[in-house]
């Protein structure tokens, strides 16, 4: 305005007369900052100056915080308003103008490949996720979700992880351990997790804290069946609370209907009714199981109408070690007849499968990186705004350097430019790595001690700490230091600073500003369905063909790039901190046609000599 001579006033009686509800308090709102346009009017306002000054088709518009906020249509009226909030992001800003039927073709369209992820199990997932059950045990961590559900979620870093619903419908659809039930998981893990065992007892292996987790929400999942209704829709055991007991666990006929059930539900077995009796095989072992090194638990056993007798209870009461025994060769036969016929039923590749047949895997998916500083909006003016777009850089950005799990990258630690750094022995006892800078390098290093990685005892590591110097490449050193100069603290507001690098934008319900498994699963799939997936009725989005996935699908990008480019699963598991084995059987899609060109390469060398 200033370089054509131009006031709020004169402006306004410029343009006036193609807009009749243009104010020139709303002209001086917006030149402020204190403002910005939403509806689809003031867009309209905003095209008018454009071809004024001559400026580019959507110079403004690409500077809002918040593109496509004033979708409003009538199709959207009768959608609560998270979800219109959700959905907003993803309408082109002609959406209210636009015909009724092609308004419903786009909400379905980003339904399907947005919101709902565009995959199979994606949709099955959100139906599953209305029926959410569990038993709870407060102070050991887990809370129930779908068993559906939690099949993702407790995967945390060897697969993505599903969203959890809001903390009432939480409530609403779990019930809390009984005292008896919740003390004997209590004992189960401190058994699995303690240094030393008990005196008279004996273990096979140790949990992790990760790994104690995951239990307790798979065995809480196993007895929120058992105590949901047969009449309602998840059609449980209707076992009454206070009757659950880990005893029920020694006889076939609980774990027989437990399967049975979930095979009823989803239509087929999957690895996970196979993991849940080879938790039954350990449990039951000779020498080393909690269950038979327990018998006294057999006290408050109590029939289950069609399942478990008086009989029964009397048997194993009278031979507790040879119940478990029989469980014991039960479980091991039903995981071989499972094993025969089990499906997998979420391919791991398939929301990434455009990025994976690229030839250059990893520049494809960097094009999302890239894409989040094109739309980045100003940050002077929208100064949150600008900081979520800054912390989605850096997820990416750092996912793509180092391949860490996503445990690893959202504990991640930081130490500012001139702070000591944390010493190993610290970062060992909490089990977490550092981000800080290296004066030896004069770089941003990350330190991760050994033991905070999943697989701390592969060979890979050698029980010898991470340790990588970033690149300072495509801007990224002076983008890590605005974040911790500037952006951080705008996005905790205050709040207590948990000292991790990566942190939520706190609100007034906000608890914590640290990222947990799902929240931080929520923000990666959400930066991805921003700016990653491409939409056709906004343009905005990098990849076509792309779907939202989760943090542990970087590492699939980096596995399969390097092997399109080498051959080696040794060096494709270097990227990854893993083993060749582990490459080949989880990581990495490698294609017959991917190896057969990558040895033409050097075939073809032959006859371009001649």
């Amino acid at each position: 305005m200033a370089r054509h001579g131009d006031t709020c006033g004169t402006l306004s009686k410029a343009i006036g007369k193609a807009h009749r509800r243009l104010d020139v308090a709303t002209l001086r709102h917006w030149a402020k900052g204190n403002k910005s346009p939403r509806t689809v009017e003031s867009l309209a306002v905003l095209a008018s100056i454009e071809r004024r000054y001559r400026l580019p088709k959507a110079y403004f518009k690409a500077r809002l915080p918040h593109p496509s906020r004033s979708a409003t249509g009538h199709r959207l009226q009768d959608i609560g308003s998270a979800e219109r909030r959700r959905l907003a992001w993803h309408l082109p800003d002609d959406f209210d103008k636009r015909a009724l039927q092609e308004q419903a073709d786009i909400l379905a369209w980003v339904r399907q490949n947005i919101v709902s992820g565009g995959t199979e199990y994606r949709r099955y997932q959100a139906r599953a996720m209305k029926q959410r059950f569990a038993v709870r045990f407060p102070g050991l961590g887990a809370v129930g979700a779908s068993p559906d559900v939690a099949s993702a979620a407790q995967q945390d870093d060897e697969d993505e992880t599903a969203p959890t619903l809001d903390d009432a419908v939480q409530v609403r659809a779990t019930i809390t351990a009984p005292p008896p039930l919740a003390r004997e998981m209590a004992s189960l893990i401190r058994f699995k997790t303690a240094t030393l065992t008990d005196m008279g007892f004996q273990r096979n292996g140790v949990w992790g804290e990760a790994t104690a987790q995951q239990k307790i929400e798979h065995l809480g999942l196993l007895f929120g069946a058992m105590v949901s209704s047969p009449k309602s829709d998840i059609a449980g055991l209707g076992v009454a609370p206070h009757r659950l007991s880990f005893a029920l666990l020694v006889f076939p006929a609980i774990w027989d209907w437990y399967v049975n059930w979930r095979e009823k539900r989803r239509g087929f077995y999957t690895a996970w009714e196979i993991d849940m009796l080879r938790v039954g095989i350990a449990l039951t072992r000779a020498d080393t199981g909690w269950l038979r090194q327990n018998p006294q638990l057999m006290e408050r056993l109590e029939p289950v109408p069609g399942l478990l007798t008086r009989r029964d209870i009397m048997a194993a009461r009278k031979d507790w070690a040879g119940t478990c025994e029989a469980l014991h060769k039960h479980a091991a036969a039903r995981v071989r007849e499972i094993q025969r016929v089990a499906r997998v039923h979420r391919d791991p590749f398939e929301p990434i499968l455009a990025v994976l047949e690229a030839p250059s895997p990893l520049a494809e998916y960097r094009k999302i990186s890239d894409e989040i500083l094109r739309l980045r909006p100003d940050e002077r003016r929208y100064p949150v705004c600008a900081a979520e777009a800054v912390r989605s850089y850096l997820m990416l950005r750092l996912g793509m350097h180092l391949g860490l799990r996503q445990r690893n990258l959202r504990e991640l630690l930081m130490c500012r430019k001139g702070d000591v750094p944390r010493s190993e022995r610290v970062l060992t006892d909490r089990r977490q790595g550092e981000l800080r800078w290296s004066e030896r390098d004069q770089g941003w290093e990350v330190f991760i001690p050994s033991v905070a990685f999943k697989n701390a005892q592969s060979s890979y590591f050698g029980k010898r700490p991470f340790r990588l110097v970033l690149p300072n490449l495509e801007g990224l050193y002076p983008m890590l230091e605005a974040y911790l100069d500037r952006h951080r603290a705008v996005l905790l507001r205050g709040a207590a600073d948990p000292g991790t690098f990566f942190v939520k934008t706190m609100k007034r319900s906000s608890k914590s500003a640290a990222y947990d498994q799902n929240t931080f699963y929520e923000a990666w799939r959400l930066t991805t369905q921003r700016y990653g997936v491409f939409n056709p009725f906004t343009g905005r989005g990098a990849i076509k063909g792309l779907l939202p996935h989760g943090p542990h699908n970087i590492r699939d990008v980096l596995a399969t790039h390097i092997l399109k480019r080498t051959g080696s699963y040794e060096q494709a598991s270097y990227a990854i901190q893993d083993t060749p084995a582990m490459v080949a059987q989880h990581y990495g899609r490698f294609l017959p046609q991917d190896k057969a060109a990558l040895a033409a390469q050097i075939l073809n060398k032959v006859w371009e000599a001649a």
